[in-house]
């Protein structure tokens, strides 16, 4: 087994021939075990492509296994045959990619090369479409990664970044920022631990991969003739490569003022809560917030809504107030929304049920001390401003006395 193992290896490296993948010896799971995207409706709607390892897509594009799911499409890792590397094949479910997410990595792919974070932003390799009866599949290809910042958090005991490790982190997502803002005019919107990967060093893992999947084929069902594959993780790389900004589903142009609703609750920016015109700077809100869950070890804001609804506007306004103090009345004015919380002359108007409360940054931050937390909080104060004129910009961040702080 070990000299076939060996002989596969070295021929999926080099050879332009696929790699006969094992069509035996794997479990297969019980039909009462929900798996994976079979949770969602639109694997019971039939919206899936029907992957199996070892499949070849565009005559070059072999699968190797399964990388995850998620409600719009599956993950793979897959070898490029003619240009003997590794890469991840994102089939999405029936005609779900949308022209403008499309057309984000045609941009993502205009800016200079020569730009600092253009390796720091994750790009797409190829696209193309699988046609199908009842509706074509559009897969993404591009360079494999590890997990992102949102596990290593959870790998590490702590659950918290070290203060040198979020320095470093936060460089690159600014480097990717400032790339996306001024080379592509892109807004992400929904920057957060789950969208920044890590870049793979240690190639060995991509290889182990492969191996594993040729000794130990992953588990799978079959539902009316649609495999079901279980997903398998990679090994934990000798070494981690740089921080990569991913998955620009909601990415918009920022040159075109806009002013519906994005971003996930708990890092929506004021603009974002008041229906205002907003661009570039909610993403900065999103990295000051995001800040909180990887240094703190928790949200900044929760928004909870005490009438036990869950998430509310209103409370999450109430949660910024707190720390920031109360909006400026210029910012007020602007919002379509501004009516439903505050009075004409800038009052809260639901301080019966929803009683503002007193607090700060320098309260909410728990683990710095003296001039080092005074330089932190300076830093943060730069991201989290009401009005989103007032926030730096990414390019400016860079340049931020405690990010650039050596111990």
């Amino acid at each position: 087994m070990f000299s076939l193992l060996k002989w596969a290896k070295s021929a999926f490296r080099k050879c332009k021939r696929p790699i006969r993948f094992p069509t035996s010896g794997f479990e297969t799971v019980k039909a009462s075990e929900v798996l994976e995207e079979e949770r969602f409706e639109t694997f019971k709607k039939g919206q899936y492509y029907p992957v199996n390892t070892g499949d070849v897509f565009r005559s070059k594009y072999q699968i190797v296994g399964k990388l995850g799911f998620g409600v719009t499409s599956t993950v793979w890792l897959a070898r490029d045959l003619k240009g003997h590397q590794y890469v991840t094949l994102k089939v999405y479910t029936r005609d779900e990619v949308s022209h403008e997410e499309l057309q984000t990595y045609k941009y993502l792919n205009q800016g200079h090369r020569s730009h600092p974070g253009y390796a720091h932003v994750r790009r797409a390799l190829d696209l193309f479409t699988i046609p199908r009866a009842g509706g074509d599949h559009h897969c993404l290809v591009q360079k494999p990664m590890w997990e992102s910042f949102r596990d290593l958090l959870y790998r590490n005991p702590t659950h918290r970044f070290t203060e040198d490790l979020l320095r470093a982190s936060l460089m690159q997502v600014f480097l990717a920022l400032d790339y996306m803002h001024t080379e592509c005019k892109l807004v992400h919107t929904d920057i957060k631990g789950d969208n920044i990967l890590q870049e793979i060093a240690d190639a060995g893992i991509l290889e182990s991969f492969t191996q594993a999947e040729m000794e130990n084929p992953s588990p799978r069902k079959f539902i009316d003739g649609m495999p079901l594959y279980a997903s398998r993780m990679f090994d934990l790389p000798n070494a981690f490569g740089r921080a990569v900004l991913s998955d620009f589903g909601s990415a918009v142009r920022g040159d075109e003022r806009r002013n519906h609703d994005a971003q996930p609750n708990v890092y929506r920016a004021p603009e974002m809560m008041l229906k205002t015109e907003w661009s570039y700077p909610v993403d900065i809100w999103n990295v000051g917030v995001m800040i909180w869950d990887l240094f703190e070890g928790r949200h900044m804001f929760y928004g909870n809504d005490p009438d036990g609804k869950g998430y509310s506007t209103r409370a999450h306004l109430a949660e910024t107030i707190a720390i920031l103090g109360p909006p400026p009345l210029d910012m007020l004015e602007r919002g379509k929304r501004s009516h439903e919380f505050f009075t004409e002359d800038g009052q809260w108007k639901h301080e019966d049920d929803l009683p503002l409360q007193q607090g700060s940054l320098e309260m909410e931050e728990m683990f710095l001390q003296g001039r080092n937390k005074e330089m932190f909080l300076a830093f943060m104060r730069g991201m989290l401003q009401w009005r989103p004129e007032d926030r730096k910009t990414a390019r400016e961040l860079l340049e931020d006395p405690w990010l650039n702080e050596i111990d």
